[in-house]
């Protein structure tokens, strides 16, 4: 859960970044609350829309090996002002352009961010074999 909220912070900080920087993309007088907002709609369209934009834009992201994705990232920021008010993204090209601070800003982020991962404990339950560089099994 704390993974969650971090990285939903993460990206308030990255939009942002991205409306003092980019002069297209506008916070509702720099307020944490539309940004925060915003962030998690964005997350939300990330979720549930983007997988199928991607899927059904499969060929011409191969053909353009893989530079298509910058712009669907566009599209779906371009998305997120129809439900915050308060936020607004002007151009193609302002959305474009924040969308690749957000990416950065959030890859970044997330490269510290510590996920816990689960490792199985050795119980005196079970014997766990492990197969050896000669193929016998120990």
């Amino acid at each position: 859960m704390i993974v969650i909220i971090t990285r939903w912070l993460t990206i308030t900080v990255a939009i942002l970044l991205a409306s003092h920087f980019v002069p297209g993309i506008n916070v509702d007088n720099n307020k944490l609350s539309t940004a925060v907002i915003a962030a998690g709609v964005l997350g939300l369209i990330n979720i549930f829309i983007k997988p199928v934009v991607v899927l059904l834009t499969l060929p011409l992201s191969v053909l353009t090996l893989g530079l298509f994705y910058f712009f669907i990232n566009a599209f779906l920021l371009k998305l997120v002002p129809f439900f915050v008010s308060g936020f607004e993204v002007k151009s193609f090209w302002a959305a474009f352009w924040g969308s690749l601070i957000i990416s950065i800003v959030s890859s970044l982020a997330n490269s510290f961010i510590n996920t816990h991962k689960i490792e199985k404990k050795k119980s005196s339950d079970y014997i766990d074999l492990e197969k050896g560089d000669d193929g016998k099994w120990r």
